[in-house]
């Protein structure tokens, strides 16, 4: 490796970011995933330009054309009307009817614009930033996917999964609010011309109000911000703690844990709850604040609007307007104080999202990987391998040995010694300094690791089953592997016959990590798996460790024909499996400390005789 790992703290996940309450960089980086949906975006402000303003006119329409042109007969008033009396006029006059019918025509064709301008811009906009979001949401899932190994060794999968879920759904919420208070400020503004048009003094009157609306959502602010940062970290607990019971359910079952686990998320569930009513309380203060003060907003029209129309300095449509007009002016104040709680929530998940998108841990791929033949070889070699997972905390120490093209190589050892290790290291899931692992000569740390795992097939104790077919699972999306070749790798492993006897056969779709199997159905099927990518080199870790009896001999002899005419290496302790190998080779404590054949090694009298006789007796006890 051209360059030493580097330290991060991985910490920083389980860490709870506050957030701030705009942060212009962090929607800058957002507008990047709506871009590419701008003409919905531009389409939806235009939308919403014409909602707003054919809400004021429909104001106008009933308070200086309703009261003060048709019932009160006022015509010289000075009072701005936008030309809404003079189109009633027109109307009244081109189609011949009343001004009364007139106006109500023009407030229902209003009325239509309205709804159908506020509805499309609702759609265009969701459908933009619902667009954006996916886009977002698929980055982060295939960034997620090609972070290492030791990065998910660290971080815990129930904060991801927050992030590729709940922050995304915290975004969608903001960029939808910041959507409706376009709507409402439009109005806001052509609301006060109108307004300061009417009425100066009463106007400056009621824009007096608008700083203690400052102020309070100020205080709402400072008092909230904790206590949503405490309530996301109480759902990311909460996220956490269903994921490790859930996904571990057997264990929690067998092991008579349910009462335990009740008690431990009863009391995460608890502590979010005090949280949330905590968030509540707030909220629902705050609102209650700013419906007194439009109650108090009104109270001052009718009290100094009342007064001017005896002075003759306004009409009572006026008044009427001012009153329909509160509303647009305290509406939009009051919804962004509402919005703050999701704008809060939604600055602190970004920035979540995007510490993780920006997390640049990788293993380390060479600037000019090596191109490897269509066939290699599969000759191994390791020399002086060092690793650890933690510094200061060595798990493999200066192990050497050699593995020829077509050997077969058991790895034994107690728990801990460091096999599975090796075949981590193998696999290029970590990275370790160069010149210590070869394959077929060439320095794997000069391969790409994709090139690296497409030539090593493993097959875990633990294999892992996908949501789909049997076939899929055998395929694995891989486009060289057609049904008739899946179909001929499961028959060569002895696993043809079980899928063949399942209602849909290789169509059969297997449940959840294939609870539908057996544990010796799931081995054949990874066996099948492995034979159809036809790798060179086959790695069985603890593989036959746990199959049920019935299936030993199918499962013996679909091993022997997986291993035919390949380099293998069998992390294994059953008897079985250890003499099918050409050579043992022993770890203890990370080290090498004897190599040779079965015999040869039965002959030493050292651990390998000891860990021989411990499990020979193992079986005669059965």
């Amino acid at each position: 490796m051209s360059d030493d790992k580097k330290m991060r703290d991985h910490s920083m996940f389980d860490a709870e970011i506050s957030g701030a309450v705009l942060n212009v960089h962090l929607l800058g980086r957002i507008m990047k995933w709506l871009k590419p949906y701008r003409f919905n975006l531009v389409a939806s402000t235009v939308l919403v330009l014409i909602a707003s303003y054919a809400a004021v006119v429909m104001e106008i329409l009933v308070s200086r054309v309703l009261v003060d042109y048709i019932i009160v007969g006022e015509t010289e008033s000075e009072m701005p009307d936008l030309g809404m009396i003079e189109m009633t006029r027109w109307v009244e006059a081109e189609l011949g009817i009343s001004a009364l019918f007139a106006a109500g025509l023009l407030f229902t064709l209003l009325m239509m614009v309205f709804g159908l301008a506020g509805h499309w811009h609702r759609m265009t906009l969701s459908r933009a930033i619902v667009s954006g979001l996916r886009d977002l949401r698929q980055d982060l899932f295939s960034h997620l996917e090609t972070r290492p190994s030791s990065f998910y060794d660290k971080v815990p999968i129930g904060r991801i999964m927050t992030r590729v879920t709940n922050d995304i759904e915290a975004l969608f919420e903001m960029l939808r609010g910041v959507g409706s208070l376009v709507g409402e400020f439009v109005p806001f503004f052509v609301a006060l011309i109108v307004m300061f048009g009417a009425s100066v003094k009463l106007t400056l009157i009621l824009l007096a109000l608008v700083p203690v609306v400052g102020v309070a959502t100020f205080f709402f602010r400072r008092a909230s911000r904790e206590v949503f940062r405490l309530v996301r970290s109480s759902v990311s607990a909460l996220n956490q703690n269903l994921q490790e019971n859930l996904s571990g359910l057997q264990v929690v079952q067998l092991s008579g844990r349910e009462e335990l686990n009740l008690l431990g998320y009863t009391r995460l569930n608890k502590e979010n709850r005090r949280f949330e009513y905590q968030s509540i309380n707030l909220s629902t203060f705050y609102g209650s604040f700013n419906d007194s003060l439009t109650a108090i907003g009104l109270g001052l029209i009718i009290w100094f609007g009342g007064g001017e129309v005896v002075q003759e300095e306004m009409t009572i449509g006026g008044v009427i307007l001012f009153t329909r007009f509160m509303s647009m002016l305290f509406t939009p104040v009051v919804t962004l104080g509402e919005q703050l709680n999701v704008l809060f929530r939604a600055m602190a998940s970004g920035e979540r999202i995007f510490q993780a998108l920006d997390w640049d841990e990788q293993v380390h791929e060479p600037e000019d990987p090596v191109t490897l033949p269509d066939r290699v070889k599969g000759r191994l070699e390791f020399q002086h391998l060092n690793f650890g997972y933690e510094p200061g905390n060595p798990i493999l120490k200066d192990v050497s040995f050699n593995v020829a093209a077509g050997e077969k190589l058991a790895i034994v050892g107690p728990t801990g010694a460091g096999k599975s290790t090796l075949i981590r290291l193998l696999g290029r899931f970590y990275d370790f300094p160069d010149g210590m692992i070869f394959l077929d000569d060439i320095d794997v740390n000069h391969l790409h690791s994709r090139d690296v795992r497409t030539r090593i097939g493993v097959v875990l104790q633990d294999f892992h089953i996908f949501s789909g077919t049997i076939l899929d699972n055998i395929v694995l999306g891989d486009p060289n592997i057609s049904r008739e070749r899946a179909i001929e790798s499961a028959r060569t492993v002895n696993a043809h016959g079980f899928i063949s006897a399942l209602p849909g056969g290789y169509d059969t779709m297997l449940l959840e990590r294939g609870a539908n199997l057996s544990q010796g159905q799931r081995q054949l099927l990874a066996f099948a798996r492995v034979l159809a990518a036809d790798p060179e080199v086959l790695v069985l870790d603890e593989a036959t460790a746990s199959i049920d009896t019935e299936t030993e001999l199918l499962i013996q002899d679909g091993l022997h024909k997986l291993m035919a005419d390949r380099t293998a290496i069998l992390i294994a302790h059953r008897l079985q499996t250890i003499q099918q190998a050409d050579r043992v080779l022993v770890l203890q404590h990370g080290e090498v400390i004897e190599s040779g054949t079965h015999a040869e090694l039965l002959a030493l009298k050292g651990l390998y005789h000891t860990l021989h006789e411990l499990q020979f007796q193992e079986v005669k006890d059965v």
